[in-house]
């Protein structure tokens, strides 16, 4: 395992968290050695899987491995680990084996691979509740997350250091931040966008014209980034979203756009969500982050009613993003216009525009019917594969 401090600018980009760039994983060679006298073998989730290769690949940079029950409960209390680093939410393992004990070494698996050896530090039983109300604000079960860590989490937690084997094998290649980092631009800003859909034309209007924003240098990128892992439960699956994005990359390219794919599950935790999404991006080279209206938001199903205000994600990142050393870049309220085409919503007010609307309800009725769709609203190569799947 290795882990190389990053001081400052590594080769002219932002230096990861905390400094330093983890690599867990061990070389291939010394794999049987590590695995030698496990005491238990853990199968894991999806959301399990995504996090143990964050961790083994620095994307949760400084992390060395799940934490502890003291930084657990100082990030859900106050968004940074006991030494004062800021994390937006807990890192853990969970199981509902009570026979594993602290100093058990675990072999964690996942659809046949062995992707790492845990060693068992601490573990202890949750304040699930606490732990909804302090990373989510809420603790009813309409919340996805608080579902989850409900219904899906163990009644354990565990965490400990982590020695990497195998990473998952996914339909989507998801490079490692030292990967990602070898394809940027030395010495210019890189501008992370983070979505979890297929990518419209307003989508695409809006990570472009970020790269003009005034706090963005000339000859910056945009690194388009999208969460590959589980999400909510009526989101499009993360393969189908997967070859969206590949022909969309063929159909634009665009020399300004990197693309890249984050193995990582959403929470739909709105601020909290986000700070984590920037301190993610920080680790694979960004210096920027676009972030939207109401980003990781979600509703009550029963109510209707927003669990964090539009705003909220927004202030909380920018509040944030000094001390993270980034920089945010507001998502621009864009819609399409019979005379301009995209551009602000203020703009096409004050000049009285005719603006188009097309609802996503709308969009996935003529998407089912086989309706013509407008190429202002949806590219033609992402409506194909949408309806192919």
């Amino acid at each position: 395992m290795t882990a190389t401090a990053s001081p400052g600018r590594s080769h002219d980009l932002i230096a990861p968290h905390g400094g330093v760039l983890v690599d867990l994983r061990w070389p291939e060679d010394r794999w049987e050695a590590l695995k030698a006298g496990v005491d238990h073998v853990i199968e894991c989730s999806d959301r399990n899987a995504c996090d143990v290769e964050l961790l083994l690949v620095g994307g949760f940079s400084p992390l060395g491995g799940f934490m502890h029950q003291e930084d657990y409960r100082s990030v859900i209390e106050q968004h940074r680990t006991t030494t004062g680093l800021l994390f937006g939410l807990p890192i853990v393992m969970d199981t509902d084996d009570p026979s594993i004990s602290v100093g058990d070494r675990l072999l964690l698996t996942y659809r046949s691979q062995e992707l790492a050896v845990l060693t068992v530090e601490s573990r202890w039983e949750p304040d699930k509740p606490a732990e909804a109300a302090g990373c989510y604000g809420t603790t009813s079960i309409e919340h996805p997350a608080v579902r989850m860590i409900m219904a899906e989490r163990g009644r354990f937690y565990l965490g400990g250091s982590l020695q990497g084997l195998e990473l998952p094998s996914r339909v989507f290649p998801c490079r490692t931040p030292a990967e990602v980092r070898a394809t940027l631009p030395p010495g210019e800003d890189v501008v992370a966008f983070q979505c979890r859909n297929p990518i419209h034309r307003a989508h695409y209007e809006l990570f472009t014209q970020a790269l003009h924003a005034s706090n963005v240098s000339a000859n910056a990128v945009v690194l388009v980034h999208p969460t590959c892992g589980p999400t909510q439960g009526d989101d499009i699956s993360g393969e189908v979203r997967f070859a969206t994005y590949e022909r969309l990359a063929a159909e634009v390219a665009n020399p300004r756009i990197r693309w890249a794919y984050l193995p990582y599950s959403m929470h739909m935790a709105g601020p909290r969500e986000a700070l984590q999404h920037m301190i993610i991006r920080k680790n694979y080279g960004c210096s920027h982050f676009i972030i939207g209206r109401d980003m990781a938001g979600c509703k009550s199903s029963i109510t209707g009613q927003d669990f964090y205000g539009p705003y909220q994600a927004q202030d909380f990142a920018r509040d944030h993003a000094p001390e993270l050393g980034m920089e945010t870049v507001p998502s621009l309220n864009l819609v399409y216009t019979e005379e301009e085409g995209y551009v602000t919503a203020e703009h096409a007010q004050a000049r009285g525009l005719h603006v188009k609307n097309l609802s996503g309800t709308q969009f996935r009725t003529m998407l089912r019917s086989g309706e013509a769709i407008p190429e202002w609203f949806a590219f033609r190569s992402v409506v194909e594969v949408l309806r192919a799947a």
